[in-house]
């Protein structure tokens, strides 16, 4: 990536030779553009929010900017690229949207995420730590930039204005307002699930910002609640790409001998997962973990695997998440374990899980959603 202060190496975590995805595009280097011409000071407190792979925090780290990030891939990614250009551990402030934020801010630097909740909840967040002298610049594609996104950081921070595009790309300008009437922050938000979902029926739900659906149950999700699997007596459970939980919980609910583990690469999902158990107050004995998939869990060491896998990368469409999490399924299931899938029915599963286990059948179906089935052997 080309900046004013160099020419770092960046990218993804973790490093796939077959994904040719940047780790970095025109608007974090329409950002760095901006604060270079500008010749805006660096020497305050530099927040970045939202630094997908790293790449902003990399940029500026001579000025030991903190980030703030929802994603542990995203974190990981930063390590990384720190170290692939020998930068000091610890240059860089690396914090979760979960960690108290700092209590003053002087450049705040945010990349608009996908998620309108997210954005808000964290806006809500640092905004007690912008003062009037805050220079604070948002960035991202056009197509990710809406006049609700300029509505959020007008409501919340104060006057904003957006930049000519380049390449794409454009700048998000806001004039902080030290004393506005911010709204109350609504995250998280709970709601009842409806009484035709199994265990779960009429439970209480917990969505922290950002997590898939955040306010009201999925249709791929509630499809899949009704087809989950039983008989699965104290059974060692993953709810892989847990979200909210919902779908673990339920497993807990059904057999409180289950150990059921939730994992997510989100910090706000896993969050969520914990509140929506706790909240409905499962017995039996669960694990709540921030990572990449099952990585690090040992081989053959679970029975049942239960997944939702996003195809959505930011905004490009992949395959490449659901290809790691069934592979890391197969190597983590004991022999006779199963990996349960839903997905929409045109992403073709069944043909990677046939290729990986050799066989997948179909528990259940309707013109949208499917549930497959594929046992380690």
């Amino acid at each position: 990536m080309t900046t004013p202060w160099g020419e770092p190496a960046l990218a993804r975590f973790p490093e796939d030779p077959r994904d040719r995805l940047r780790a970095w595009d025109a608007s974090d280097e329409y950002l760095l553009r901006h604060l270079a011409d500008r010749q805006v000071p660096l020497s305050g407190t530099v927040v970045v929010v939202g630094d997908r792979w790293g790449a902003l925090a990399t940029a500026l780290a001579a000025h030991r900017p903190t980030q703030i990030t929802d994603s542990w891939l995203g974190q990981e990614a930063t390590r990384a690229n720190l170290s692939r250009n020998g930068v000091e551990p610890g240059t860089v402030r690396l914090l979760t949207t979960q960690d108290p934020p700092p209590d003053r801010i002087d450049v705040l630097l945010v990349r608009v995420p996908k998620s309108l909740a997210l954005l808000e909840d964290q806006l809500l967040r640092l905004a007690p730590a912008v003062h009037a002298d805050t220079v604070v610049v948002g960035t991202g594609m056009v197509k990710e930039i809406h006049t609700s996104t300029l509505n959020l950081f007008e409501r919340i921070l104060g006057p904003t204005r957006t930049s000519l595009a380049e390449r794409k790309a454009r700048l998000i300008l806001c004039t902080p307002d030290p004393t506005p009437a911010r709204p109350a922050n609504p995250w998280p938000y709970r709601y009842t699930l409806p009484d035709d979902i199994g265990p779960v029926s009429g439970r209480t739900v917990v969505n922290h910002a950002g997590v898939f659906c955040a306010d009201r149950l999925d249709i791929g999700t509630r499809f899949f609640l009704r087809h989950l699997p039983a008989g699965r007596d104290g059974a060692r459970v993953v709810d892989l790409g847990c979200g909210n939980g919902v779908v673990g919980t339920a497993m807990a609910l059904a057999d409180p001998r289950a150990e059921v583990l939730f994992v997510d690469e989100s910090f706000q999902a896993v969050a969520s997962a914990e509140a929506t158990y706790r909240a409905n107050g499962v017995p039996g004995h669960a694990e709540f973990r921030v990572g990449d998939g099952l990585s690090g869990l040992p081989a053959d060491s679970v029975d049942l695997v239960l997944n939702n896998p996003p195809f959505h990368s930011h905004q490009a469409t992949t395959d490449a998440t659901a290809r790691r999490m069934f592979t890391d399924a197969r190597r983590t299931l004991r022999p006779g374990g199963e990996l349960w899938v839903v997905g929409n029915r045109h992403l073709g599963y069944h043909v990677q899980l046939r290729r990986l286990f050799g066989n997948s059948d179909v528990v259940a179906s309707d013109p949208k959603f499917v549930v497959l089935r594929a046992r380690k052997r």
